[in-house]
């Protein structure tokens, strides 16, 4: 590799690592609570990036406000696999990013009279999605991107959760959701100076989990509206910190054709940082917690992603 393809490699990994911030979140949040500062970076075609993370919950965590569990307190651990890489579609650019959770949990809570606890290790739902930056976003090879200015950027994306995780119907608690999850987004970033100002609203869709606690039981699920915003300061190329925050509202479930009354109307506020390490290389921390909670998002995260990155 020469000296100028290193360089833009540099610069490449300080544009694109906002892009992984879904791939950090723990088992216990679903994709209505993601904060993703940088989403919608721009980013040359032909960059490629592995992630390995870390993430700790603790607190309310609860996956399913439809179950008959109160009072619950929950530690999940979780470690996360991810790739992705930017291509040309139709002449824009595109994101594809897949990453693949295993988590470690212990819960305890009371179900009617009883107290009880329980632990669970195995895989997660694994995501995947799909972004695609239209305005700001044509399609340029790395060269061509360094001398190109984009102070504003519109996008859209498909985040898909296939039921592919641990999930055993006779238990109360699991890992997996057995049911598809998609969430279709839009988003806008405007850079000015040192500053990137990101927005995004999306819904989140469900399928039916038909195997529902303890097997005969027919679950569905209504939309999740959500709403992100964050502000960010760069430093310097790879080193910026962001403030987070997400608001949502809906999710309301059925139960054999009963309605369980748990509309989630919940928001979330959070920091990230991202730090240069070596060449082509990041870490990334984040935090986050329940701000005004409803159901189900009464917790804490931390979490903690290295990125490798290079390009074609």
């Amino acid at each position: 590799m020469t000296a100028p393809n290193r360089n833009l490699s540099m610069h490449t990994t300080a544009l694109i690592f906002g892009f992984v911030g879904f791939l950090v979140c723990t088992a216990a949040t679903a994709m209505a609570q993601d904060l993703e500062p940088r989403a919608y970076a721009a980013a040359p075609v032909g960059a490629n990036f592995i992630v390995v993370a870390g993430g700790h919950s603790t607190g309310g965590v609860l996956t399913d406000p439809s179950l008959p569990v109160e009072d619950v307190e929950a530690t999940v651990n979780a470690a996360t696999l991810g790739a992705g890489t930017t291509f040309s579609l139709f002449g824009r650019t595109a994101l594809v990013v897949a990453a693949f959770p295993y988590a470690v949990a212990h819960a305890a809570g009371r179900v009617e009279e009883t107290t009880a606890s329980i632990s669970r290790s195995g895989l997660v739902d694994p995501r995947l999605k799909l972004s695609v930056n239209l305005v700001g976003g044509r399609a340029l090879r790395p060269e061509e991107f360094v001398k190109t200015k984009r102070p504003t950027i519109v996008g859209v994306s498909l985040s898909v959760a296939p039921p592919l995780g641990q999930y055993d119907p006779s238990k109360l608690i699991n890992l997996g959701a057995n049911r598809w999850s998609f969430k279709p987004e839009v988003g806008i970033s405007r850079l000015i100076n040192n500053w990137t100002v990101d927005g995004y609203a999306g819904v989140l869709l469900f399928t039916t989990n038909d195997q529902f606690y303890t097997g005969s039981s027919i679950r569905t699920q209504d939309p999740i509206f959500a709403l992100q915003g964050h502000v960010s300061y760069t430093f310097k190329p790879r080193l910026w910190l962001a403030f987070d925050g997400t608001w949502y509202s809906g999710g309301t479930t059925n139960v054999n054709g009963i309605d369980k009354q748990d509309l989630q109307r919940n928001s979330r506020f959070g920091a990230t940082a991202s730090f240069p390490l070596f060449r082509q290389q990041s870490l990334k921390a984040a935090f986050s917690r329940g701000a005004t909670t409803r159901v189900g998002a009464n917790f804490t995260t931390m979490s903690v992603a290295w990125q490798f990155s290079w390009l074609n």
